[in-house]
């Protein structure tokens, strides 16, 4: 299952900047009405980007580094920005069928559901690490919660243009609904009696992850079928989501490649 990929449309158009991002978006067929690329600009990057737009018929234009600056609010933007459709939402009850199909299967689902995260700086580096880790796919809160942006898709490095990403509004009746399909509901608080190395990971699974500070709202914490932590030595006493995303997905993956090995003649 993946994302409703728009081309070129009379749809209202977003900004994303930054080599990486704009690569991305043409690598997962979003095609640009145009790409902007500062003059004199001479990160070696940019050939190849300006190659695979080329091979997307996309118009490229160059203007002084002072209008990108403008465009883009900031500095930021690696001498590249680019107009294309608005940001596009997977259907979340698509995106649940196509996670429910993979049970039982070799590689059983993974999830992630955020619950409230509000900076787009986070949730892009939490989409980031989430596209390396093989998730396939997230679900966010409509309301109260960061969506998709040219903030998100610079701090994703471009993988939010991969990544399958639903909005919901109501995250309690998700974990339910992930429930009657047999997925595990996992997730993480400060006080949890388990570390998140003592679960069985290897099993289909949704990890909740909640806002820096807030952590997870009460009725999704209720809704959870276990809750792990991520031990904390020193005298600050929570990780930034990102880096808490990045330690639990790869402690799943771990485990999921060695069961693979040992199952193995």
């Amino acid at each position: 299952m993946k994302k409703k990929h728009a081309g070129k449309s009379s749809a209202p158009l977003r900004l994303i900047y930054g080599v990486n991002p704009v690569i991305e978006s043409l690598r997962a067929d979003r095609i640009p009405s145009e790409i902007i690329i500062a003059a004199g600009a001479r990160d070696a990057r940019l050939r190849d980007l300006v190659e695979l737009a080329r091979t997307k018929d996309v118009t490229i234009k160059q203007a002084p580094r002072a209008v990108l600056d403008r465009e883009a609010g900031n500095t930021h933007h690696q001498g590249v920005v680019a107009r294309l459709a608005q940001a596009s939402y997977a259907d979340a009850g698509d995106l649940l069928e196509s996670i429910t199909e993979k049970i039982g299967t070799a590689n059983e689902p993974l999830t992630l559901l955020l619950d409230g995260i509000e900076d787009p700086r986070n949730l892009g580096a939490v989409l980031r690490t989430a596209e390396c880790a093989g998730v396939d796919g997230v679900f966010i809160p409509e309301r109260r919660a960061a969506g998709l942006n040219e903030t998100v898709a610079k701090a994703s490095a471009g993988a939010s243009e991969h990544l399958p990403i639903a909005r919901v509004t109501n995250l309690s009746l998700l974990i339910r609904q992930l429930k009657e399909r047999n997925l595990w509901i996992v997730g993480t608080s400060a006080d949890a009696a388990v570390d998140y190395t003592g679960w069985d990971w290897t099993r289909p699974s949704a990890i909740v992850l909640g806002a820096e500070g807030s952590g997870l709202h009460r009725l999704v914490r209720e809704h959870c079928d276990a809750l792990v932590k991520i031990p904390v030595r020193g005298k600050i006493q929570s990780l930034n989501v990102s880096v808490a995303a990045g330690i639990i997905l790869y402690e799943v993956l771990r485990q999921r490649v060695a069961a693979k090995q040992n199952s193995e003649p």
